[in-house]
């Protein structure tokens, strides 16, 4: 058994020595060749130069300055040639890292406030002092002395109270927040997929890429439009066709949307009853209609403001100060020459167009003042009208759904005393 062994681990070593011999010969140099190819092409420059010198060390006949010259001259172009290639390698291997999250911006739109930097607050587990009311004084002291916490409330979360806002504590106010992934991290990537451009990546960006079809949102309220992008143009794009019961699917799914839009067409006339009709739309989709614009957060305010707005648009505007307001006018009457004005036409033509002007920017400063003085009185009626609720705000209690209390002082109020002998 030991002999069988050793002659078959005899004859398999023969046959490899014998398989290597034909192989180093056949293919051995064009190996050692490829593996030399780095090595050739950084060292390049200098040899090609020195080649070049020794096979023309007069300078093909020239004198041997010039021969110099010229010596120079290609050790330059091919230094900086190579070193342009290698660092154009060096370019594509040393790439910036791939963030699926922030495709390389290393920056998002704030998770906390949704971009808007405004984020809403409430106060919990407030401890008032004895014979201490709930004022905003109070509570700002509350909070200063760590009696009470201040707790952020992200934009998803809607409590349907009118809340304080304050600069989103994530975003400081911008509206945008660094990526997390990104966060200390290196963002340098050593990688070779970046030499040669894949097929495939040119075609993935076409295929995600959106149509700018900036008016899209209001051909679909057209039906047959509607039809068109929903159910023709993916059968001419994508080459197939929708089975019936696909189409209908499609088509109930757009009838479902179309009934938030038609809602809000009719929130946006403001006629009466809108209020009830605008609980109706957030009711179909309250994603949203949370940061739909047409949606009127605090309806009281907003009620009253365009009452004051009635009023003061009711109101008689004062005429215009003499001297309030400047507009450069473009025509002067240095535009005319002395020897235009000897003649009666252009003199009428002057007088025409002068006045012409004249009316019209009076007109433009008239309507810039009724707009200025119609804000400013609104600006003060609001004012006037505010002053009393923000006074009385300071002097009493913050609502509860501002400011809540801790729930170890709701249980004092509770509990009685027990003796221990009962």
């Amino acid at each position: 058994m030991g002999r069988g062994t050793e002659k078959m681990l005899k004859a398999a070593k023969q046959f490899a020595d014998t398989q290597y011999k034909k192989l180093t010969a056949r293919y051995g140099q064009q190996m050692i060749d490829l593996l030399e190819l780095p090595i050739r092409l950084v060292l390049s420059p200098f040899t090609i130069a020195i080649d070049v010198a020794g096979s023309a060390p007069r300078g093909f006949g020239l004198p041997e300055l010039a021969s110099k010259i010229s010596f120079s001259a290609i050790f330059l172009v091919a230094t900086l040639g190579t070193y342009d290639i290698a660092l154009e390698l060096g370019k594509k291997v040393v790439c910036q890292r791939n963030c699926s999250t922030c495709n390389g911006w290393q920056a998002l739109r704030c998770t906390m406030c949704k971009g808007t930097g405004k984020v809403h607050y409430q106060v919990k587990n407030y401890n008032p002092r004895s014979g201490e009311r709930a004022t905003a004084d109070c509570v700002a002291e509350a909070i200063f002395e760590n009696r009470a916490e201040l707790v952020h409330l992200p934009a998803a979360i809607n409590l349907s109270v009118p809340l304080p806002s304050k600069d989103c504590p994530t975003c400081d106010g911008t509206g945008v927040m660094g990526c997390p992934e990104c966060k200390h991290k290196l963002q340098v990537r050593i990688s070779a997929d970046e030499i040669m451009e894949p097929p495939w990546k040119a075609y993935n960006v076409m295929r995600k890429m959106d149509y700018p079809y900036e008016n899209i949102v209001h051909s679909m309220r057209d039906p047959k439009i509607a039809a068109f992008w929903l159910i023709t143009m993916p059968q001419i794009m994508g080459g197939f066709n929708f089975d019936e019961d696909v189409k209908q699917k499609i088509w109930w799914s757009y009838e479902e949307s179309m009934r938030y839009d038609q809602l809000r067409d009719l929130v946006a006339e403001r006629k009466p009853g809108w209020e009830h009709l605008q609980n109706a739309l957030i009711s179909v989709d309250p994603v949203r209609a949370r940061d739909d614009p047409v949606i009127v957060k605090n309806i009281p305010y907003y009620k009253a403001k365009k009452a004051l707005e009635a009023e003061v648009l009711n109101l008689d505007v004062p005429p215009r100060p003499q001297n309030w307001g400047e507009i450069d006018l473009p025509l002067k009457a240095s535009s005319w020459t002395e020897e235009e004005l000897k003649d009666p036409a252009k003199v009428l033509e002057m007088t025409s167009l002068l006045t012409a002007q004249r009316e019209i920017a009076d007109n433009i400063l008239d309507a810039q003042w009724e707009a200025k003085w119609r804000q400013d009185k609104l600006n003060d009626l609001l004012k006037e009208k505010l002053q009393p609720y923000l006074r009385s705000v300071d002097k009493a209690g913050l609502p509860q759904s501002i400011v809540t209390r801790s729930h170890d002082q709701g249980n004092k109020k509770t509990t009685r005393r027990r003796w221990f002998f009962f």
